[in-house]
Formats: structure tokens, C-alpha cells, sequence
């Protein structure tokens, strides 16, 4: 199976993914939609019928030391298990004083002292996650945070976003949007 490079989400009223709720937790909110589209290829894609598209790149993983990148591909899980019906997506900017600092000064609020990859590691693998990019590309939002998991999971996924958002890295969110999703079969 191919990895692409590139994701557009749209938010409207068609797509797989039905929307159940939407949270602005900071910033703007998004328009309200009844359904979001994932879509994964080589080029960024529009619908004239969106009221939104959220563009990201998939990257190199940027603050994951090699022990943390091994044993992270030990425990994930892949996106798109049959028992993932239930989906978040969260679109997060972080302010320019988190840009500011250099990188190894990111690193250490990241998972020294915020211990974000070592909170996320708890919740694998039932809870399987992919991180796309915005910033660079001068796009809405600096990370776009994609979510699958089971309907029995979907209290560890709150446990999960709860327990990163009271941590010092989350001083630095200036907008983050919670969209929560159940897959729609019909």
C-alpha cells in the first residue's frame, strides 16, 4: 500500500466520516458540516461543495529520539482497522513564542517535561493516530492530529486528549478545533 504524502480533509455534507460533535476549544471554529472526507494522495484535492479544506503534509517525526520512533512502531497500529468506527480529527496552531524556540527547546517541553509521546504511548494500540503538517505550508492550521479507534475506546480517547491538554506544551495551542466522527456505512 502506497504512503502518500499529502492529505486534504473536507468538511460538507458528504463523506464517509459523519460528524457527532465539534469543540473549539481555542481560536476560531471551523463552519459547521455534517460530514468530513479524508482524502490521501500524491496532490492537495477541492470540492467546490466544501465548506472547508484542511491541507497537511506527512513528515519526518520531528521531536522522536530513535529508542522512541522503535518502540512506537512496535505498539501502532494502522489506520483503517475494521473496528475503527469512530474517528477524531484536531486541527491544532501553536503560537509564535512555540516557533521561537529552537528545536531541542521544543523537544524537552514536548516529552521532558510534558511527556506527550510517553502519555500517547499508553493508548496504543487501540487508539492509531497520523500527524500531517500545515505550518510550512502556510495553511489554517500548524498540525493536523487524525484519529481511529473502536467504539469501546472512546473513553480512553478522551482520557488520552485530556491528559496532553494539561500539559505545558499545551500552553503554547493558540486554536485547536475537536471534531469527533463515527464512520457512516450506509
Amino acid at each position: 500500500m502506497k504512503a502518500f504524502s499529502r492529505v486534504t480533509f473536507l468538511g460538507g455534507a458528504t463523506g464517509p466520516w459523519r460528524v457527532e460533535k465539534v469543540s473549539s476549544l481555542r481560536g476560531a471554529p471551523l463552519p459547521a458540516v455534517g460530514a468530513v472526507q479524508k482524502v490521501e494522495a500524491d496532490t492537495f484535492v477541492t470540492d467546490p461543495a466544501a465548506a472547508w479544506a484542511l491541507q497537511g503534509v506527512r513528515s519526518n517525526e520531528r521531536y522522536l529520539n530513535r529508542g522512541e520512533k522503535t518502540q512506537l512502531a512496535k505498539l501502532q497500529a494502522g489506520l483503517g482497522r475494521p473496528d475503527s468506527t469512530r474517528a477524531a480529527l484536531i486541527p491544532i496552531t501553536k503560537s509564535n513564542a512555540w516557533w521561537d524556540l529552537p528545536q531541542d527547546e521544543r523537544r524537552s517541553i514536548l516529552e521532558e517535561r510534558s511527556h506527550h509521546i510517553e502519555i500517547g504511548s499508553r493508548f496504543l494500540p487501540a487508539i492509531a493516530r497520523r500527524l500531517f503538517h500545515g505550518r510550512d505550508l502556510g495553511a489554517d492550521f500548524d498540525f493536523l492530529t487524525w484519529f481511529e479507534f473502536a467504539e469501546a475506546d472512546v473513553g480512553a480517547f478522551d482520557d488520552l486528549v485530556g491528559a496532553l491538554r494539561r500539559t505545558e506544551e499545551w500552553h503554547y495551542v493558540e486554536r485547536e478545533v475537536d471534531l469527533r466522527l463515527s464512520l457512516d456505512r450506509r
